[in-house]
C-alpha cells in the first residue's frame, strides 16, 4: 500500500545561493517544489518532460523563444517537451512543478545549468 508524505519530510537540495529544490520521483513522474529567491534566475534550458508550474506564492516570469509571460501566485503554467525556456524570479517565490517523464537529470544530480548557474543576471 502506497505510503502518504510530505515536503517537511524530503531532502531539502541548496542548487544556489538563489535556488532551493525538494522532488520526490515516481516510476514515470517528477514531482518537485521550488524556492527561488528574488532575482534568481533559472537558466535557458529544455528537457524532454512536459512540466505544470504551479506557482504558490511570488511570481515568475517565463521566457520563451516566441515570448515571455509573467506566472503569479495561483496560476499555472503547461510547458510542453522540448521548449527551450528560462525563468526569472520577480519576488522570493515557491512553485510546484510537475514532470512527466520524470526527470533523469535530476535524480542523476546532472542538472549543472542549475547548480551554481542560477544567479542574478547581470
Amino acid at each position: 500500500m502506497p505510503a502518504a508524505t510530505s515536503f517537511e519530510k524530503v531532502e531539502k537540495e541548496n542548487l544556489s545561493a538563489h535556488i532551493t529544490r525538494q522532488m520526490l520521483n515516481g516510476d514515470e513522474a517528477t514531482l518537485a517544489r521550488i524556492f527561488i529567491a528574488r532575482g534568481g534566475i533559472v537558466p535557458r534550458h529544455s528537457h524532454r518532460s512536459e512540466q505544470f508550474s504551479l506557482i504558490l506564492s511570488g511570481a515568475l516570469k517565463f521566457y520563451f523563444d516566441d515570448g515571455e509571460t509573467v506566472v503569479g501566485a495561483g496560476e499555472i503554467i503547461l510547458i510542453p517537451a522540448n521548449v527551450p525556456h528560462k525563468a526569472e524570479a520577480l519576488e522570493d517565490t515557491v512553485d510546484i512543478d510537475f514532470f512527466a517523464p520524470r526527470r533523469e537529470d535530476w535524480i542523476r544530480k546532472d542538472d549543472a545549468y542549475l547548480r551554481g548557474g542560477a544567479t542574478k543576471d547581470r
